[in-house]
């Protein structure tokens, strides 16, 4: 089976980008604190977002795949790391130390059918097992709403 590829093309100025993936935008840019414009959400608040779209779309499918009433899904992601990585410490690592998912999953099923669809959308979800991979700490938590 041939490999997919994602591409996206980007321009920045200054503390922000935007970038396109297919036939829409993303900006990414850091508060004004940190010598961004505000315009957009900041890289690591970008890659917990791809989180939540990433665990909803597969969710998705093995919801189908296992007869699971999922009518949505409400995330709560929290990311913890400590910035001295990215402002230079070479003994802090510049990113996630821990990521806590809290997901409220509206559906007529049971808890136990609940955690089934969540153990199973973590083994394939690309974002979670890109985190995973990097050794990141994740804690998920997902509950019927």
């Amino acid at each position: 089976m041939p490999k997919n590829i994602e591409r996206v093309t980007a321009v920045s100025q200054g503390m922000q980008t935007k970038a396109r993936s297919k036939n829409h935008e993303v900006i990414i840019d850091e508060p004004a604190a940190m010598g961004g414009q505000d315009t957009g959400a900041n890289p690591l608040g970008t890659l917990l977002s791809a989180l939540a779209g990433c665990e909803n779309v597969i969710a998705n499918i093995v919801a189908k795949e296992i007869n699971f009433d999922l009518q949505g899904i409400e995330f709560d992601i929290r990311g913890e790391f400590d910035p001295r990585g990215l402002m230079g410490d070479p003994n802090v690592r510049p990113y996630f130390e821990k990521v806590t998912i809290h997901a409220k999953v509206k559906t007529s099923e049971s808890e136990e059918r609940v955690q089934e669809l969540q153990e199973k959308t973590d083994l394939r979800c690309p974002v979670y097992t890109t985190l995973k991979a990097a050794n990141v700490e994740l804690v998920p938590n997902w509950v019927k709403a």
